[in-house]
């Protein structure tokens, strides 16, 4: 069966009275307060169709939210994929050619490779490089349980723990396998030296209004976390959860099939069969092995489903 139609609950808005900002970067906004703190980055629509962080940025520029302390830059990442959008093909515009939450290294981003997503991110690099902490806005083609995205560095872990929504934590001891996401470019990927924490917040389906009041209280949580609004965050009732990143497994062959439905957080076996791809078997490698991000519609070259172990 195909699979259903999602719920269009988020009107996509036009985005071009945001594209001048004052940086100098298209859709790029910063406010100094002029006291010490911090340099925050709220980072939204690095993929075109999670359209959640766009609500949050908007947010923070319509309502003229400001810094008390440090600095605060918004950006709208990949508006060119946002445009893009067509509501009878909702899922087709989250790239145009390569994801841009996976091309943030010297080796892409210095390399002779040209696409909209390269030319992006090397406009957007200094935006990057620039920020002390990071949230990176982002939702799911599926309708789970928002949850957090981070490296495993004592620093990220500590900043998602204290804020405690979502309260489901993915930590990835060695990346994601499939490439560099924006919040492991530069210092940001080292467990030592000067860097800040840098998160994904996974706010729920893309296209729920519930996703998007996540996403705005996420932003408003993580920048009363680091003091730049008077905001005290309210944490989740739910006990936190965290797990860990085992493996991420590409898909290979237009063959591939996971043995049944899957949406996220689906605990297998040992050695349970998960998927097929062509005439490789996918096993699960440990017990309780929990199933994050599950391809809506697999498609050769991209990700097919991330395997985990709770923690």
């Amino acid at each position: 069966m195909p699979p259903i139609p999602p719920r269009l609950e988020v009107v996509q808005g036009d985005l071009s009275s945001y594209r001048h900002g004052n940086t100098g970067v298209d859709y790029v906004h910063r406010f100094e307060s002029g006291r010490p703190g911090p340099h925050v980055l709220i980072n939204a629509l690095t993929h075109g169709n999670e359209i959640c962080g766009m609500v949050a940025a908007r947010h923070l520029l319509d309502q003229g939210v400001r810094p008390r302390i440090g600095t605060l830059t918004v950006s709208f990442a990949h508006v060119e994929a946002y445009n893009a959008f067509d509501a009878e093909k909702p899922f087709e515009n989250r790239q145009l050619v390569h994801n841009l939450n996976r091309i943030w290294s010297d080796e892409w981003l210095d390399g002779p490779e040209h696409s909209p997503e390269l030319r992006r991110a090397r406009e957007l690099r200094p935006v990057v490089a620039a920020a002390d902490h990071i949230l990176d806005l982002h939702s799911t083609s599926q309708d789970v349980v928002p949850f957090w995205v981070y490296p495993a560095f004592a620093r990220n872990a500590a900043v998602a723990l204290a804020i405690g929504r979502p309260a489901v934590h993915l930590v990835m001891p060695k990346g994601l396998g499939s490439g560099t996401p924006l919040i492991q470019h530069g210092r940001h990927g080292e467990d030592e030296g000067p860097a800040g924490a840098a998160l994904v917040a996974e706010c729920g389906q893309h296209f729920l209004q519930a996703t998007a009041d996540m996403a705005v209280a996420v932003t408003l949580d993580f920048l009363g976390h680091f003091g730049l609004i008077e905001h005290e965050p309210q944490p989740a009732p739910a006990p936190q959860r965290r797990f860990e990143l085992l493996e991420t497994r590409m898909v290979r062959t237009p063959e591939f099939r996971f043995v049944r439905p899957l949406v996220g957080f689906e605990v297998f076996a040992k050695d349970e069969l998960i998927a097929v791809d062509g005439d490789e078997e996918i096993r699960a490698p440990c017990d309780d092995c929990t199933v994050l991000m599950p391809a809506r519609v697999p498609i050769v070259g991209r990700e097919a489903v991330y395997l985990t172990r709770p923690l």
